[in-house]
């Protein structure tokens, strides 16, 4: 039986700035190898070339095999470069656009087959939120929206919670109207990591949290992670 991880991350690491490299640490910290292989998979930007850069300077630092995965470039045999990975890092972007990509490529088929095999999935913002059952996108121009995702965990996921000014109060309307009768949240410089034993708070900013909102008796309860 193979251990399953996910690290979801609400904002921050080496997309905005390299640091201290505290999450991508705690990250690699997960797998018990020297050189940990690691596979960027930065769809939701339009595989900005930029962000690839900063996480190769990241990873590399932080001693690991690192490669990436492009869409809109030629594009390799997916099932065998994603299942040699140790981890995957998914980067922030357009959620929507990103899975109508992956499901054309049946690389979310790939990405569950590489889960249940203990292949950690990480990723931050957009690949932070496709991992649920749903997830709340600023994918639309004018407007927050509830997306379908992957599946791999129950519920549905908000980044960006205290970052975004327009999230908390979205969510809350859709508690309030009884339109979800839950929402996972994930504040910006924290990360939610998940696994068998349920999940937990990754701290990497100024007391930063993950927490569940959901509503009870007509009252909005917080339970943090």
């Amino acid at each position: 039986m193979f251990s399953q991880n996910i690290v979801a991350i609400g904002g921050g690491g080496f997309g905005r700035s390299l640091g201290n490299l505290e999450i991508e640490k705690y990250i690699i910290s997960l797998v018990n190898k020297k050189v940990p292989k690691i596979c960027f998979i930065p769809t939701a930007s339009g595989d900005n070339d930029l962000y690839k850069l900063n996480f190769y300077r990241a990873f590399s630092k932080l001693k690991c095999e690192t490669s990436h995965i492009d869409f809109f470039s030629r594009t390799e045999e997916l099932e065998e470069k994603v299942l040699s990975q140790d981890i995957i890092y998914v980067g922030g972007g357009n959620t929507k656009s990103m899975l109508a990509v992956w499901r054309d490529w049946n690389l979310h088929l790939i990405l569950k087959k590489a889960y249940d095999n203990g292949i950690i999935m990480s990723g931050v913002s957009a690949g932070a939120i496709c991992w649920f059952e749903k997830g709340i996108t600023d994918s639309y121009a004018k407007s927050l929206q509830i997306l379908d995702c992957l599946g791999f965990v129950e519920g549905i996921a908000c980044p960006h919670f205290d970052e975004e000014k327009e999230r908390e109060p979205y969510v809350n309307d859709l508690l309030n109207r009884d339109l979800i009768n839950s929402c996972i949240c994930i504040e910006g410089y924290s990360a939610l990591h998940i696994n068998k034993n349920g999940f937990k708070t990754i701290n990497f900013g100024d007391k930063k949290k993950c927490f569940k909102l959901y509503k009870e008796n007509n009252k909005i309860f917080k339970k943090i992670f």
